[in-house]
């Protein structure tokens, strides 16, 4: 039972949704550095080209970008992710979106965004992409499907983002429901729910050394989340060590949920 062997994810191939910037960019990092060939999507072909082509720089790391709310242009990433694969090992749904506005004014068309790309999307996909998963899966090594949900919902978030706390509530129950319907297809389905890390939609709460120091001061650990914290606890689903866990939420939040 070596480290090296237990936590090894190389060979594997994976998908990351939202894998140009943020939380999406550092799993594909951390994936892509060990082994694994990844395909990242995101709707801004400009951008995911440009990650994927800074990632080809360590491993293997192919853009396919789409537009994963529209049932058109989830459609097209299948057909061409097919093109290139018959299986898939590790499915990251960690594209999402995020709206803010007061109870008695908050819209409707941005509460139906939040729930569409957040809810709605990584469902459909994974239900897409289950030829492909069960491919690959085995007994003895599973295939993994990581939802990236937040604390927000586990824990009542500050601000207005009401359409956001319940998506990813709602992102934790469907992946829980998913996982015991499908378990005896060798598919296992895991959410991560991450506190703050540097990326866009938390570029409004650490764009200032004097809010990044609040933020941090209210972690129990006294930081924001690192690129290692997310990516390994998606190793550690993706490797050996994860292949009992299903159906879990694992918050990877410096101690933040502790506060209720």
């Amino acid at each position: 039972m070596k480290i090296a062997e237990l936590f090894d994810v190389s060979g594997k191939v994976a998908i990351v949704t939202g894998g140009s910037r943020g939380i999406g960019e550092m799993i594909a990092e951390g994936l892509v550095s060990n082994g694994v060939r990844v395909y990242i999507t995101a709707r801004k072909a400009e951008a995911c080209d440009a990650t994927a082509a800074r990632l080809s720089e360590i491993g293997e790391c192919i853009s396919i970008p789409a537009d994963l709310a529209s049932a058109e242009g989830l459609e097209a990433f299948v057909t061409e992710f097919s093109k290139h694969e018959d299986k898939v090992d590790i499915l990251v749904n960690n594209a999402g979106a995020a709206w803010g506005a007061p109870i008695g004014e908050f819209p409707e068309h941005g509460f139906d965004k939040v729930m569409n790309i957040n809810v709605k999307a990584p469902f459909m996909l994974t239900q897409a992409l289950l030829p492909q998963l069960r491919a690959s899966a085995s007994e003895e090594d599973p295939s993994r499907v990581i939802m990236i949900g937040s604390i927000d919902g586990i824990r009542v978030p500050m601000g207005d983002q009401f359409s956001y706390a319940a998506s990813k509530a709602g992102v934790h129950m469907m992946a829980r429901h998913m996982a015991h319907t499908i378990v005896k297809d060798h598919i296992t389905i895991n959410s991560i729910a991450p506190g703050p890390f540097e990326s866009k939609m938390m570029a409004y709460m650490l764009d200032t050394p004097e809010k990044k120091e609040m933020v941090e001061g209210a972690m129990p650990l006294g930081r924001i989340g690192r690129p290692e914290d997310v990516a390994g606890t998606v190793i550690y689903l993706s490797s050996r060590a994860g292949s009992y866990l299903t159906g879990a939420v694992i918050p990877v939040d410096g101690g933040a949920s502790t506060h209720g």
